[in-house]
Parts: C-alpha cells; sequence; structure tokens
C-alpha cells in the first residue's frame, strides 16, 4: 500500500516535470483508483493483490475522501477568489463615477463655490480634455487642470525637455533634460494628482491623426508654437464642434480666446486670416519672453476650460482676452465672424 502511494505521488510530480497538464495526470490517478475500488470489491480476502494493497478498500476510502475534501476546499477558494477580484473590478469601475474620502478633501475648496459644487466638480472629473503642446503654455494649464481633477488629460507633443525651456515651462525639471515633454508633463500631473488618467501622444500635430484624436476629447487647448498647428487645430476642432482654446506669447504679452462653432462665434482664422510673413511674428526664442507670462495666460487657458465644463460665469467667446505684463494691463477686443472665412463662414 504504501508503494502505491509513493508510485502515484512520483507519477503526478514527475509528469507534472515533463509537462504532463495537471488534468491528465489527475485523471490518470483518478481512473487508477476506481480500478482499484472494483479489484478489492472483486476479489476474495486474502487473495494476494488485496493483502499487498491493504487488505481493505477502509484505508484507500480514507484517503481518496481527503483528496475529495482538499479539491472542494480548492475549488471553494477558487471561485472566492473570482468573485473578490471581479468586486474590486466593478469597484474600480464604479469609483471613475464617485468620489472617494481623499478626493472629496482635495477637491473640497472646488465643492463648496457656489457656482461648482459637486456636481460641477463631478463633471470635472467626466471630462476629457486635450492640450497640444507641453511647453509654456500647456505646462501650467496641465498642471492646473490635473490639480481641479479632470478625469481623461491627452497631451500631445514631439519635443523634448531643453535646459532653455526649464525657465518658464515649470512642469518639467531639470534631471528631465532630454526626456520627451509629453512623459515628464504625465509625471508631474500623476504625482500632483493620482486621480487622473493621463494620455501621451509623443509625436506631432499632424493632419493624418487630427480627427481621430480630437474625437476622443470634448475640449481642445491650443498652446503650440506656429500658425501651422494653429490653423489645423481651428479648422479640425471647427469641423467636429469642438471648443477650442487658444493663448499665445510674445516677449511681455499674451492673448486668449475661445473659438466654438456652436456658439455661432468666430473661428481663430477668422482673427487670424494668414500666417504672418517670416520675421514678423519671432518665436521665443529669437524674441524671448517673461518668464511668468506663459504661466499668467496658461493659467487662464484652464481657468476657462473649467468654467466651460461647469458652466460657471462667462467664458471668452466671441472676444479675446490680452495681457501686457510689462504695464500690468489686461484689455478685452470684440471678435467679428468673417463671411468669406475658408473654415467657417458662408463659402465654406
Amino acid at each position: 500500500m504504501v508503494f502505491l502511494l509513493i508510485f502515484a505521488f512520483a507519477f503526478y510530480i514527475v509528469g507534472g516535470y515533463f509537462g504532463l497538464p495537471r488534468a491528465i495526470r489527475s485523471a490518470i490517478l483518478v481512473i487508477f483508483y476506481i480500478a482499484l475500488f472494483f479489484v478489492h470489491l472483486v476479489l476474495p480476502d486474502g487473495h494476494l493483490f488485496r493483502a499487498q494493497t491493504g487488505n481493505t478498500f477502509a484505508p484507500w476510502a480514507i484517503i481518496g475522501g481527503f483528496v475529495v475534501l482538499i479539491v472542494i476546499y480548492r475549488f471553494c477558494l477558487r471561485q472566492l477568489r473570482t468573485h473578490a477580484e471581479k468586486k474590486n473590478t466593478n469597484e474600480k469601475v464604479s469609483s471613475d463615477f464617485v468620489f472617494g474620502p481623499a478626493e472629496l478633501d482635495r477637491y473640497a475648496r472646488h465643492i463648496v463655490l457656489r457656482e461648482i459644487g459637486g456636481p460641477g466638480q463631478m463633471a470635472i472629473k467626466k471630462a476629457r480634455v486635450l492640450v497640444i503642446g507641453a511647453g509654456g503654455l500647456g505646462a501650467p494649464a496641465l498642471q492646473y487642470l490635473a490639480a481641479s481633477g479632470v478625469g481623461t488629460i491627452g497631451v500631445i507633443d514631439d519635443d523634448v525637455v531643453e535646459n532653455a525651456n526649464l525657465q518658464r515651462q515649470i512642469i518639467h525639471q531639470d534631471r528631465a533634460i532630454g526626456t520627451p515633454k509629453v512623459f515628464s508633463a504625465k509625471s508631474a500631473m500623476l504625482k500632483q494628482n493620482p486621480f487622473i488618467h493621463v494620455k501621451v501622444y509623443n509625436r506631432r500635430f499632424a493632419e493624418d491623426i487630427a480627427e481621430i484624436l480630437f474625437a476622443d476629447f470634448e475640449y481642445i487647448l491650443e498652446g503650440s508654437d506656429n500658425f501651422e498647428t494653429r490653423y489645423l487645430a481651428n479648422k479640425t476642432a471647427h469641423k467636429l464642434g469642438l471648443p477650442l482654446i487658444s493663448g499665445a506669447l510674445s516677449q511681455w504679452e499674451g492673448q486668449i480666446s475661445i473659438f466654438n462653432s456652436t456658439k455661432a462665434g468666430p473661428c481663430y482664422q477668422c482673427v487670424f486670416p494668414e500666417a504672418p510673413a517670416p520675421g514678423l511674428a519671432p518665436s521665443c526664442a529669437e524674441a524671448g519672453v517673461f518668464a511668468p507670462l506663459p504661466g499668467v495666460i496658461g493659467s487662464i487657458m484652464a481657468a476657462e476650460t473649467l468654467k466651460m465644463i461647469t458652466g460657471a460665469g462667462d467664458v471668452l467667446c466671441h472676444e479675446m482676452l490680452i495681457y501686457d505684463a510689462l504695464y500690468g494691463e489686461t484689455r478685452k477686443i470684440k471678435l467679428l465672424k468673417r463671411d468669406e472665412c475658408p473654415v467657417c463662414g458662408n463659402k465654406a
């Protein structure tokens, strides 16, 4: 009897070592056990085989009972584990639509604002915002969108962090020099707020992906440094009916406006029909930029986005806000729609 037990155990272990599936090994042992039962049932008392296997089947029945209990225990344990994993998954999914204690505490200053409150903060949590550019304007905008609890934030940029960026692009750190800006920005945002989702696109914003990319988001922040990107973002946002929050910088002055075709207002190309001639709109590298200026304009871009999400106050549609940091002045100008605009005009 002991020999048979050792043989069965050795067969199970060696079979596993050589890759024989557990189900097959178990089935063979079960067949062997059933055959042993019938042998004891058929052979008379005192038979040599019965003597070699314990004379009676009672010890084998006890062993079989223990094995059955172990199998039942493992089965129940597996079912409980599966149920627990399913419950955790459901809780994780549902947590996207409720606030945990840590989030309630984090967003308390928003929730107590009459214009935002709990419903407004939930709208922020459910919002999907894309930021084009993780540079001067994108850096503060991304930080405040993340800190405010925007549920899904996308950022697209093909640039890497350079030493010269750190004078104003405060989302990036010195140790991130040489790192793609989108990954540096994602790391900073998640360290600031682990309750959000960040999607990164480490590539240049181009026409072949514009519509597919925009379709995943509800609000577009455009903070690039070139007119090609601005015109493409404007055309795509207008086509898909998405609000475009656009900002720009030059030396001491910044500007911001919201172009929203659903509000029957002008688009970006209504205001800037053509890109300026080379040299008339120098880049920050050529003309310089006051370090805090991107922070001011980028923060306003984030503020206007959050106001649109929550429906709080009035937003900068049909007008442009201009901020002069050198003299501490702000002014607004009205923006008019152009009938001849190739994007949103009557002839478009």
